[in-house]
């Protein structure tokens, strides 16, 4: 199964593009191509959609329990073929493989479990009588056709976060996985065909374009995207002219807050190997670490020799393609003359699209380094004087996803979380997921969760009943 080439799923059958039309598909640890897929284009969309909209018919009116077998079915087939999702997704991201068949797969089959209860729970309130003689009560019913762009960093993640709540609610769904990395999700359809009726889950593969066909298409009800902020306003534009539902996850930049109570040392070897996770391909990676001037000195030198210390294919993958790997290059190439590299900055020898886990220090709220999200081994160092400043620098760039707060100060603590304008604060920790709750954030970082209940009635819409 693993050596099964990538191909779109319709109406439950692969098929190569309508056009014969494919792109070339690049192993990021080598640089080599090792495979092709379909680049879709209107005749594969249109088929997608009517294949969801037909299976929709059916699909909507199922039973939870029917969706909760099916996706407790995919979670299974998932785990029995670990090794054919761990080959298809390392082939497509270079990331290494123990760093995803036990660290990532085990979480994306738990999503899919999660969902698979949650369908049967589905919140709401009791039915009353708001007015004499009447009694209102609300149905919580699915949308429709979900047309789902999931990202190259977790290919196989986004896409059971986009799949499983859009399923669970009774919706049907045509995902397209990003152009580089669509192996790991066509498998999942593969897979997915043996629990789900046709038409439900259908994937095309494809670029941009193929994406524009996709949201603008008539069919769809919702469109949901994890991406960048540049391919959210795009999906969001395109899908105003359908006054269609929009669901974004786009980019992250997240601060960390070091105060002069944490640590340095044992704070900097725990966010060391989270920062430079995945390369830094993370869109909840702590990026920017503004650290107290009383251990501002102490939190760097150890920051930067935990750094120094990652090993490429070992401890950290690729970055994914050549133009991500020039856009980390030219944020280092454009740094001010008051900024300073304190370790890394360049690329390890070596083939492939690695680059070095890089500290870069003296920087200033207003660096372009600062304000835009890197997407790469690349973090920064500021220092604060007191928790008011802390607060308004972590809170300084437009992004809203996630921060983190290290303290042993449960009121300093307390007072951050209510504070900080993202989606998510952790405390003395940063980066971990728990299906239970929402991931999403505020401002340019989209609007919309992913993951626990509010993921799953974000693919539904009320209907109030009186009788």
């Amino acid at each position: 199964m693993a050596d099964t080439p990538p191909l779109n799923h319709i109406a439950g059958t692969d098929r190569p593009a309508a056009s014969g039309a494919t792109t070339e598909l690049t192993d990021p640890a080598t640089g080599r191509v090792h495979g092709r897929a379909p680049r879709s284009g209107p005749a594969d969309v249109d088929a997608a959609c009517a294949a969801a909209t037909a299976a929709y018919a059916h699909w909507s009116t199922t039973t939870p329990a029917e969706r909760q077998r099916a996706l407790l079915g995919i979670a299974d087939a998932v785990e029995e073929h670990a090794e054919a999702f761990t080959a298809a997704e390392t082939g497509d991201t270079g990331k290494p493989r123990h760093q995803f068949s036990t660290g990532e797969l085990p979480a994306i089959t738990d999503t899919l479990r999660f969902f698979a209860g949650a369908a049967r729970n589905l919140p709401g309130p009791a039915a009353a009588e708001y007015t004499e003689g009447r009694t209102s009560l609300l149905r919580r019913e699915p949308v429709g056709v979900c047309a789902q762009i999931t990202p190259w960093n977790y290919p196989l993640m986004m896409a059971v976060w986009k799949l499983a709540p859009a399923v669970a609610a009774g919706n049907t769904t045509v995902l397209k996985p990003a152009d580089t990395t669509p192996s790991s999700t066509a498998l999942l359809a593969r897979v997915a065909a043996a629990h789900l009726p046709p038409g439900v889950f259908n994937v095309v593969c494809g670029d941009r374009d193929t994406g524009r066909l996709l949201t603008a298409h008539p069919d769809v009800a919702l469109v949901a995207v994890t991406g960048s902020v540049r391919a959210g306003r795009q999906v969001a534009a395109a899908a105003a002219a359908g006054l269609k539902r929009v669901h974004l996850e786009l980019g992250g930049n997240a601060p960390v807050i070091v105060h002069e109570d944490a640590d340095p040392e044992a704070t900097a070897a725990a966010l060391a190997p989270v920062a430079y996770y995945n390369a830094g391909q993370d869109c909840t990676a702590p990026t920017r670490f503004l650290v107290h001037r009383r251990v501002h000195d102490a939190f760097l030198t150890a920051l930067a020799a935990h750094a120094a210390k990652l090993r490429p294919g070992t401890d950290y993958g690729p970055l994914n393609n050549p133009a991500q790997l020039a856009a980390v290059r030219g944020f280092l190439e454009r740094l001010p003359e008051h900024a300073a590299i304190v370790t890394g900055g360049g690329r390890p020898p070596g083939p492939g699209f690695f680059h070095e886990p890089t500290v870069v220090a003296n920087v200033r709220q207003d660096d372009e380094i600062v304000q835009e999200e890197v997407f790469g081994p690349v973090v920064t160092v500021q220092s604060f004087s007191d928790e008011e400043e802390a607060l308004r620098l972590a809170d300084g760039v437009r992004h809203g996803l996630a921060a983190s707060v290290w303290t042993t100060d449960h009121d300093r603590a307390m007072r951050a979380t209510r504070s900080l304008r993202t989606g998510i604060v952790w405390v003395n920790t940063h980066g971990t997921t728990v299906s239970e709750m929402p991931h999403g954030g505020t401002g340019q970082s989209g609007y919309g969760s992913d993951l626990s209940m509010a993921g799953l009635l974000d693919y539904t819409r009320v209907k109030h009943v009186m009788l």
